[in-house]
C-alpha cells in the first residue's frame, strides 16, 4: 500500500516538471502564438467634390452715407425742426438761423440791380440818338465814342448787380438748413438761440443712411494672393458673373444675418502696418438690425474647387515640423501613415492638395489604438463625420 502512494507521488511530480520545462522553453512558446485580434477603427472614403471655397474674416459694419450738417452762413439758430433719432428725408428743413440780416443784403442787392437797369436804359437810349446824329454830322465821333463807353460801362453794372443779387439770395436760402441726404439724424449739438458760424468745424448733426449698410473687412495679403494664384491656375472657379456673396454673423458661433451682401470692391493697397487688405460689402438693412461700427464677422465665398478632395479635421495629425498626415487603410485592411498637403481648413475639415487619391479610406475614429502595418477592422464612422467627405449636390 506504501508502494502504490510512492509511485503516485512520483509520477505527479514527473507531470509537474515536464509542464515547468515546456513552459520555459522558447520554442514551445513559439509554436503556440497567442492570436491576435484587428482592432476596429473608424473610416471614412474619400471622394471628390466641388467644394465651395470660402474665408472668414473680421469686419465691421459701416453706414452706406455719412453726412455732417454745417451751418454756411453764421447767425442764431431761431428753431430746430426734427427730433434727435429720427429719420429724415432729403430735403427736409432741419434748422431755421435768422434771416434778418441776409434779406436787408438781399433787397439791398435788388435795389442795386433796378438802379443799375435804370441806367443802363437811359445809356441806351442815349446811344441810340447819338448813333443817329453821327450819321447826320451834329455830333462829334469823340461824343459819339463817350457815349457806346458809358453804355457798355452800365451793361457791365447790370451784370455786377445780378450776381450781388444772387449771392444774396444764396446767403438768404441758406439760413434755412435742409437734410443733405436720407437717413437717420443723430443728436443736435446747438438748440434755439446758439450762435452759429460758417464752415464751423463742429457739425449741428450728423445724418447716416443705415439701409444698405457698408461691411469693412480684412484678409491678410497673403492669403488673397495664394486665391488668385489658385483661380489663375484652375483649381478654383471663380463664382459666376462676378458676384461675390457674402454671409455675415454677429456673434461667433451664432445664426447668420438672414439677408445676403455681395462683395463690392477689394482695395489695390497693402496696408504697411498689418500687411492685410481692406474688402467692402454691402448688406440689405430694412429693419436696422444692424447699426454701424459693430464688430462682425464675415464669410467670402471666394469659388468653387471642382474635384476637390476633403478629409475631417480628426483625421489629420501634426508632426513637429508642422507637415500633415493620416492613417490610411489599404485592401488588406492594414493601415499605414500617409503624409498629406492641405490647403485650408473649410469648417470642419481640411481640404487636400496631395496625398490622397479617390476612394481611398482614412481612418478617423480609434487613431490612439492603432501603429503601422497593424491589421484593423474597418466599420463606417459617425454620421457627422461621414458627412464632411460625402460630395454635395
Amino acid at each position: 500500500m506504501r508502494k502504490a502512494h510512492t509511485l503516485l507521488a512520483f509520477a505527479a511530480l514527473s507531470v509537474l516538471s515536464l509542464s515547468l520545462a515546456a513552459c520555459k522553453d522558447p520554442a514551445a512558446q513559439a509554436s503556440n502564438p497567442a492570436p491576435q485580434q484587428a482592432v476596429e477603427v473608424g473610416v471614412v472614403t474619400v471622394m471628390p467634390q466641388n467644394l465651395s471655397v470660402s474665408a472668414e474674416l473680421p469686419g465691421r459694419t459701416a453706414a452706406y452715407r455719412v453726412a455732417e450738417v454745417r451751418p454756411q452762413v453764421s447767425g442764431i439758430v431761431l428753431k430746430r425742426f426734427f427730433r434727435e433719432g429720427s429719420d429724415v428725408k432729403a430735403g427736409e428743413q432741419l434748422y431755421q438761423i435768422d434771416p434778418a440780416i441776409y434779406q436787408a443784403s438781399f433787397d439791398s442787392a435788388k435795389a442795386e440791380l433796378q438802379k443799375a437797369e435804370a441806367n443802363l436804359q437811359a445809356s441806351r437810349n442815349k446811344a441810340n440818338r447819338y448813333e443817329e446824329l453821327i450819321k447826320r454830322g451834329v455830333v462829334s465821333k469823340q461824343d459819339y465814342d463817350d457815349v457806346r463807353a458809358l453804355l457798355k460801362q452800365n451793361e457791365a453794372e447790370v451784370a455786377a448787380a445780378k450776381a450781388a443779387l444772387d449771392l444774396a439770395r444764396i446767403n438768404l436760402d441758406y439760413t434755412k438748413v435742409f437734410a443733405p441726404i436720407s437717413g437717420r439724424i443723430g443728436k443736435s449739438t446747438v438748440t434755439e438761440g446758439a450762435l452759429v458760424s460758417a464752415n464751423q468745424a463742429t457739425a449741428l448733426a450728423t445724418i447716416q443712411q443705415l439701409d444698405p449698410l457698408y461691411v469693412d473687412v480684412t484678409q491678410s495679403a497673403s492669403q488673397l494672393m495664394e486665391m488668385r494664384k489658385d483661380i489663375a491656375s484652375g483649381r478654383i472657379r471663380p463664382n459666376e458673373q462676378g458676384k461675390v456673396p457674402v454671409t455675415l454673423f454677429l456673434h461667433s458661433g451664432g445664426e447668420p444675418y438672414p439677408l445676403q451682401g455681395e462683395l463690392q470692391f477689394s482695395d489695390v493697397t497693402v496696408d504697411q502696418s498689418t500687411s492685410s487688405v481692406q474688402m467692402r460689402a454691402v448688406f440689405p438693412n430694412p429693419n436696422l438690425e444692424l447699426l454701424p461700427g459693430l464688430f462682425v464677422r464675415a464669410k467670402v465665398d471666394q469659388g468653387i474647387a471642382a474635384d476637390a478632395l476633403v478629409v475631417p479635421q480628426p483625421a489629420v495629425t501634426r508632426n513637429a515640423d508642422g507637415s500633415a498626415m493620416v492613417w490610411v487603410v489599404g485592401n488588406d485592411n492594414k493601415v499605414n501613415i500617409r503624409p498629406i498637403k492641405t490647403d485650408r481648413a473649410i469648417g470642419n475639415k481640411w481640404l487636400v492638395t496631395e496625398g490622397l487619391q479617390p476612394g481611398e479610406r482614412i481612418v478617423v475614429e480609434g487613431l490612439q489604438k492603432i501603429s503601422p502595418g497593424a491589421e484593423v477592422k474597418p466599420v463606417e464612422a459617425s454620421p457627422a463625420l461621414a458627412a464632411a467627405v460625402q460630395p454635395t449636390r
